[in-house]
């Protein structure tokens, strides 16, 4: 789930991290160093979460119906967005125990302070499932099968449980449970 991170680091992305910055009063280099520690976890999460034919299409539907993207476009709106980032850090981590334990990590890590991770993982959730949702749509827009291995999608990545690099062994054991239903 590197792609996420590498998405969220990208210059095209600065100003959103410069707002995180301005938010949490942060220096750009501390910033960087919470989002780097903290976006594994959250990506781990994700993965676990979907691993399964019920949290891929929880993910799908608040994808489908979510505004999610918008957390990248108007890097302003990261500041309203801790109700909803809680409700996304419920789905990928599953409680407070262990968003207080990825907050303590990787303020070990990095120096910063545990409670104000704790008070970022919320937003850096929020941007998470904002580059998620960003991509898929980028490649749903640009005329991409985001279901395509060779799309090189957020999508296909998650499909690709078994991280063999092609989800078609992924998706013909989901059909196969599917048919023995």
């Amino acid at each position: 789930m590197s792609n996420i991170l590498d998405l969220i680091l990208s210059s095209e992305n600065k100003p959103m991290l410069d707002a995180l910055s301005k938010q949490f009063d942060l220096t750009e280099n501390d910033t960087k160093k919470a989002v780097e520690g903290l976006i594994p976890a959250l990506s781990r999460g994700m993965s676990n979460n979907t691993s399964s034919d019920q949290g891929m299409d929880s993910l799908l539907d608040a994808l489908r119906t979510g505004e999610h993207a918008k957390y990248m476009d108007q890097p302003t709106a990261l500041s309203s967005s801790s109700k909803e980032g809680n409700g996304i850090l419920g789905h990928l981590l599953g409680s407070k125990e262990v968003s207080r334990e990825v907050a303590g990590r990787v303020s070990k890590q990095s120096g910063i302070s545990g409670t104000l991770l704790k008070k970022m993982l919320p937003v850096v959730a929020t941007m998470v499932m904002g580059a998620v949702s960003k991509k898929v749509i980028g490649d749903v827009s640009g005329g991409r099968n985001v279901n395509r291995a060779s799309s090189g999608g957020i999508i296909g990545m998650l499909l690709d449980s078994d991280k063999d690099g092609s989800i078609w062994d992924d998706v013909l054991g989901m059909a196969a449970k599917g048919l023995l239903r």
